[in-house]
């Protein structure tokens, strides 16, 4: 996604996102670790996009 997209979502909806980020990048690490992730990049945008996410809300708790 892109960082606008990510800026256009509520808080709510932003700590959602983080949280469904979180868990696919967990089941994307273990099947990369038993070899069965067909595209490796998808851990990279998930890394990228949970990233995202947690700074947009890091930056709307100091700047309100």
């Amino acid at each position: 996604m892109k960082p606008q997209e990510f800026r256009d979502m509520s808080d709510d909806e932003l700590r959602a996102r983080v949280t469904e980020l979180t868990d696919a990048l967990f089941h994307l690490r273990l099947r990369r670790a038993t070899a069965q992730l067909p595209n490796p990049m998808k851990v990279r945008e998930t890394k990228r996009d949970l990233a995202r996410a947690k700074t947009t809300l890091r930056q709307r708790e100091v700047r309100p």
